[in-house]
């Protein structure tokens, strides 16, 4: 799934770990990233958690979709940090299930997402190219 992510390998994600329910991405914040404030827009933040948690609901096989997600931003990142995402999954029941990312700058906790996901009755081949 994450080789056919275009939006997130174009913004620079690579993909270091994944494993059934769990997954490590990372991503450097750039210049285009940084909004009004000076530190990354929030946005590329929640990108990267979300995208975490994509390829660890999606580490299954079938085809799982975002059912819905919160973040809670806990520090700045600034231009030219180096992000990690931990994604883990925390439960699946039926169709759906329940995942923590952490977005960590070295030790530094920088958000806290959760994500709830729901696999969906199709498989990749029918999807539309």
């Amino acid at each position: 799934m994450f080789a056919a992510d275009r939006a997130s390998r174009g913004l620079g994600i690579e993909l270091l770990e994944q494993g059934a329910g769990t997954a490590v991405l990372r991503m450097t914040v750039t210049g285009s990233m940084v909004n009004g404030h000076g530190i990354a827009h929030g946005g590329y933040v929640f990108l990267l958690a979300d995208t975490a948690f994509a390829c660890a609901c999606n580490s299954h096989g079938p085809v799982t979709v975002a059912a819905g997600a919160d973040i809670s931003f806990v520090a700045p990142a600034r231009e030219g940090d180096v992000l990690v995402a931990r994604a883990e999954e925390r439960t699946r029941y039926g169709r759906s299930g329940l995942y923590d990312v952490t977005v960590l700058r070295g030790d530094d906790v920088v958000a806290e997402f959760r994500g709830r996901s729901r696999t969906i009755h199709s498989t990749r081949s029918e999807e539309p190219a």
